[in-house]
């Protein structure tokens, strides 16, 4: 496994990281232990998740799992270095109490101690904003922080799904302040079929010294050989795959993409990763694997080298916006 310095922090942390969002939807608990063990025995030591894992009736069940995980012992909880998030509310219907959600200083107090003991842990090394939240100015957002930081709760703070301006605001507010080290990590959505990170997100994020975490590296599986899948009869695409696969133009640039990845000799989803991770910016992609082949072939990305010419035609099948901010103006 390979490892770099989380945005400007001290804090190193594997060029994969470990989503966790399948642990109880589709994953069971055993099987769930069993890839983060995986995980673990290939060097991959940071773990993401959020709060609302488990989705409806079963908000929360996710860090439960990685909570009974790290109470086998073995030192599970001291090599990994954990990601949580706050924001979604945690009720089962979706209809949240007042200040049972959000980023208010109340809501942040109460969630990241349910996260705690859900997690069976007394801190959490980055605790993220799952989104942005526009009725709770950053003055007290990071008040609530330096609180959580002063008891030992939390180490470091990130972002997830924040536009650009965002991130700027918030770590302009956490200077203004003093003694905030603001936000260090920004989660977004970024890979070879959506790469508008690239035109304010990841430079801001650049700018400010945050990690780039990609989610969704392989839009919905959409990068991963859907349509050789299709052929050989394997798992069809659903969800955002399976809309963008409908558009006869879309489907065309995929099957480019599987043609040239073909003629290279590298699998689909392995390249869209190592494309990741040849980005400026990018500690390392989010990969959620449901099954230990699927952590496999994730860790095997990580070693692959992909050759100039070959990223040159990723670029043509999947260009980008270009360098900001000519990409807005011309």
């Amino acid at each position: 496994m390979k490892y770099t310095q989380l945005g400007r922090t001290g804090l190193k942390v594997s060029r994969l990281v470990l989503g966790t969002m399948n642990f109880g939807p589709q994953t069971d608990e055993a099987d769930s232990h069993a890839i983060m063990d995986a995980a673990l025995d290939a060097g991959l030591n940071f773990f993401d998740t959020a709060n609302v894992y488990g989705w409806g009736e079963n908000k929360g069940r996710t860090e439960s799992i990685i909570g009974s995980w790290f109470a086998k012992g073995g030192e599970r909880r001291d090599k990994v270095v954990l990601a949580t998030k706050v924001y979604g509310n945690m009720a089962a219907d979706g209809e949240a109490w007042p200040n049972h959600d959000k980023l208010s200083a109340v809501n942040i107090r109460r969630a990241v101690d349910a996260s705690l003991k859900r997690l069976g842990t007394d801190y959490i090394d980055v605790y993220q904003f799952h989104h942005v939240d526009r009725n709770t100015p950053f003055e007290e957002i990071w008040q609530a922080i330096d609180v959580l930081v002063q008891q030992g709760k939390i180490l470091y703070v990130g972002s997830s799904n924040f536009p650009g301006y965002k991130i700027a605001q918030a770590n302009e507010t956490a200077a203004r302040r003093g003694g905030t080290i603001g936000l260090v990590s920004e989660q977004c959505l970024y890979n070879l079929a959506e790469r508008r990170a690239e035109m304010e997100v990841v430079p801001a994020a650049q700018e400010y010294g945050l990690g780039v975490i990609p989610w969704s590296p392989l839009h919905g599986g959409l990068l991963g050989g859907v349509l050789k899948k299709e052929v050989q009869g394997g798992r069809r695409a659903s969800g955002r795959a399976a809309d963008t696969l409908a558009d006869p133009a879309s489907r065309a640039q995929i099957q480019a993409y599987e043609d040239l990845l073909d003629k290279h000799g590298v699998e689909p989803g392995e390249a869209a990763l190592a494309w990741l991770l040849s980005r400026p910016g990018v500690t390392g992609p989010i990969v959620g694997p449901r099954t230990a082949e699927q952590l496999a072939s994730a860790l095997r990305a990580v070693e692959l080298e992909l050759s100039e010419e070959l990223l040159t035609s990723l670029d043509e099948i999947f260009p980008g916006p270009g360098p900001s901010p000519e990409a807005f103006a011309w």
